[in-house]
């Protein structure tokens, strides 16, 4: 009887192929994990940037991509804790210009072209933010949207 269980057990300890692994060993697959984990990940270095700025009456929102178009780092108002009509101020423009000059710092990036959007209070402090947090401003150009005759007109109100 006792060579009954011997053989129960070397049963237990067949690993069986299992179709979702191809009949690799699952050890062997979490040891080519581990492989990959230890190779890091490089930084990729962007010198140039471009600058959204997008200020509305409400608030005021900064990314920074780099030329194709892939976001670094983007903050608003909002998520900096200010609240209502604080959020459209210059002040708030500045502390979000901050924060992604910190995110967007390990990338490297230098020269920005800025593109602004928006009527909001902030415009220009935002701008002069960007100067101020080490980035060298290539362009500034105002991408505001603007109807060109606009939409037809509500029929007027028969009283």
């Amino acid at each position: 009887m006792a060579e009954d269980t011997s053989k129960k057990d070397e049963k237990k300890d067949e690993v069986k192929p299992d179709p979702k692994t191809d009949g690799l060993n699952v050890e062997a697959k979490e040891g080519e994990s581990e492989k990959k984990k230890k190779a890091k990940k490089i930084k990729r270095q962007v010198l140039k940037g471009r600058a959204t700025v997008k200020c509305s009456y409400n608030n005021t929102m900064v990314s920074i991509a780099d030329p194709n178009g892939n976001i670094l780092g983007w903050a608003t108002s909002g998520l900096l804790g200010f609240k209502g009509a604080k959020k459209a101020t210059p002040y708030a423009a500045t502390q979000v210009v901050a924060n992604i000059s910190e995110k967007v710092r390990k990338y490297g990036v230098r020269e920005l072209d800025v593109f602004v959007r928006g009527v909001g209070s902030g415009r220009e402090a935002s701008i002069r933010a960007l100067a101020n947090n080490g980035f060298e401003l290539v362009s500034i150009k105002d991408v505001t949207p603007i109807p060109h005759n606009g939409c037809r007109p509500k029929k007027p109100r028969r009283v």
